[in-house]
């Protein structure tokens, strides 16, 4: 009976180590400088999405500036304002480059299409927009924040 159960169980050890492999360079992916960045711009996105100021502001620096010279707390009352004339708020990202011009700093350019709805009925409440965004993230105390962000109508 053993024997029957040892041939099953020696078929096992290619397929775990096969797993295993893949677990292993998923990980270290997801641990890359590239992946981390994109990991936040995903977190801001549901952010938006869930019209979540907090947790959208988390993914700013400190240091944060914009070209419409906003600062992060203009910032958070900026998303503020337009979460509450937005109902519902999706929007669709394309990444169109990411460099890294420094080890601790990243420049995305980002598409984005943002449609809304404000609080009446009907398609008058409904708006949509593609924008093209430039960001600047830079690594503080382990974790990337945005620095400073650009965008504009495309």
């Amino acid at each position: 009976m053993q024997s029957g159960r040892l041939p099953r169980f020696r078929s096992f050890w290619p397929i775990f180590w096969v797993a295993l492999a893949s677990l292993s360079a998923a990980c270290s992916d997801r641990e890359s400088p590239e992946q981390q960045v994109r990991s936040v711009i995903d977190a801001m996105e549901l952010a938006a999405e869930a019209r979540d100021v907090g947790d959208l502001m988390e993914h700013l620096s400190d240091n944060y500036r914009d070209a419409q010279g906003q600062d992060r707390q203009q910032a958070a009352l900026y998303a503020r304002g337009y979460f509450i004339s937005n109902q519902s708020v999706h929007l669709l990202m394309r990444v169109e480059s990411l460099e890294f011009p420094a080890a601790d700093e990243a420049r995305v350019k980002l598409q984005v299409g943002m449609a809304g709805r404000g609080g009446e009925t009907g398609s008058g409440g409904l708006s949509a927009d593609l924008h093209d965004f430039d960001l600047v993230l830079v690594r503080e105390g382990g974790e990337w924040k945005v620095s400073y962000a650009d965008w504009g109508a495309h």
